[in-house]
């Protein structure tokens, strides 16, 4: 955001549902923007809602182009959040090559302060399953190195039925970080109920009743079944409990 980037910032958020991705994509957003997602500089874009049917690719490359380079001429510095790449028919992905290049300026705008934010459910098993086996061994999962959890979520990634599938941008490596969001712990979840009871004014933080976080943190479903460790659905659904629970 300080200096002169070589190429826009492309990081690609990987895991399965509500462990993070759109909640760390709005942090972000907050951060740059004083209106954060309300921010006109800001482009939310589901592909699973915009781009779903397999037979429409020309015209929803064109909408994408279309969409950054406006993006661009308005705010050089413009955020660009592509959730559900999943979703995606292969090869949408790649007309944006020409943004993620290291062109000083293409056809006059320079793209190099863009920021892409690439949201996806591929790899979410690959990365359950070494979160997991690093559980099981009973190392931290903090001890996971971002290289190993890169190596996993590119290769997997680009054989996977969606938007990355055989995508030049993994191909010539336009992917700034692959960022893994790792399955979350039941202890997470009562994080993630503290916050909502607080957001939501039910209690002050310092006034929680211990008994009925760990009770609306039981309502959650877990795996794997023997021991219950991972949270099924993140810290979704956590809205849903604590109404049906306290009303």
């Amino acid at each position: 955001m300080t200096r002169n980037p070589s190429k826009a910032l492309a990081l690609s958020f990987h895991g399965g549902p509500g462990t993070g991705k759109n909640y760390v994509s709005t942090i972000l957003a907050d951060n740059i923007f004083k209106k954060g997602m309300r921010s006109k500089y800001v482009h939310l874009i589901s592909a699973a809602q915009k781009y779903s049917h397999e037979d429409n690719r020309s015209v929803y490359k064109d909408m994408l182009k279309e969409e950054v380079e406006n993006g661009a001429k308005h705010c050089h510095q413009s955020l660009f959040i592509i959730d559900d790449i999943d979703k995606m028919p292969a090869g949408i992905l790649d007309i944006l090559k020409p943004y993620l290049t290291s062109y000083r300026h293409l056809n006059g705008i320079n793209y190099r302060q863009l920021i892409f934010l690439f949201l996806s459910n591929t790899a979410a098993e690959s990365i359950t399953k070494l979160a997991i086996d690093q559980w099981q061994t009973g190392s931290e999962r903090t001890d996971i190195r971002l290289k190993e959890m890169e190596d996993i979520i590119s290769t997997v990634s680009i054989n996977s039925k969606g938007g990355f599938y055989h995508s030049d941008i993994i191909y010539r490596h336009m992917i700034s970080a692959y960022i893994p969001f790792l399955p979350l712990e039941r202890r997470h979840i009562k994080q993630c109920i503290r916050d909502f009871l607080v957001a939501k004014l039910y209690y002050k933080r310092e006034e929680i009743p211990e008994n009925k976080v760990s009770k609306i943190a039981g309502k959650m479903t877990y795996y794997p079944k023997d021991v219950e460790v991972f949270s099924v659905y993140g810290c979704k659904r956590i809205e849903e409990k604590v109404i049906l629970l306290i009303g």
